[in-house]
């Protein structure tokens, strides 16, 4: 049985740093699928770049801009890189759930830090009075709840990450194959 073409996406979550960008595109390079990255569409229809959104619109703007453009978002044999703060919207999520598989690229607190030198001008999703510790400990549980897979990359190179997540698109193909 051919795969359902509603179930065909992958769906990459995790914090801000962990890969969903840079190996998002690797994936969909050696999966032969298309490549759509949440973040771009957001500055697209807000012709804003993240952090001018939540500089000159707020926090609540930017996360109503975020949710509105992973409910309608209609992608279909891609990999879709999501904000880091995709993971506030249930209904978001169930929407993206329904087409496909989540994978969470975990990284601990300190691989993120690393990663990332730009916390302040990134364009990251913090509430009022957050620090990037509280950020951290709030989403990795929504991180959890929602993936269906979950890859380690505090230890892999981009490459490395790449092939855990074609790894889980083969496992899931397989799986929908033989339903």
């Amino acid at each position: 049985m051919k795969p359902d073409t509603e179930k065909t996406n992958l769906i990459l979550i995790g914090m801000p740093g962990c890969g969903k960008s840079t190996c998002g595109v690797l994936a969909a390079k050696a999966l032969c699928k298309r490549f759509v990255d949440t973040d771009l569409l957001i500055q697209d229809k807000e012709g804003l770049s993240l952090q001018e959104i939540l500089n000159a619109k707020g926090a609540a703007y930017f996360s109503e801009a975020e949710s509105h453009v992973l409910q309608e978002l209609s992608a279909q044999n891609s990999i879709i890189s999501t904000g880091g703060s995709a993971v506030y919207y249930e209904d978001a999520m169930k929407h993206l759930k329904e087409r496909g598989t989540v994978i969470y690229l975990r990284i601990s607190l300190e691989e993120m830090l690393s990663r990332i030198r730009n916390i302040t001008t990134r364009g990251i999703l913090l509430k009022p009075g957050e620090t990037v510790q509280e950020m951290y400990n709030a989403r990795v549980p929504l991180y959890e709840k929602y993936a269906d897979r979950v890859i380690d990359c505090d230890d892999l190179t981009a490459e490395q990450a790449v092939a855990a997540i074609c790894e889980a698109w083969s496992l899931d193909s397989n799986s929908l194959s033989a339903e």
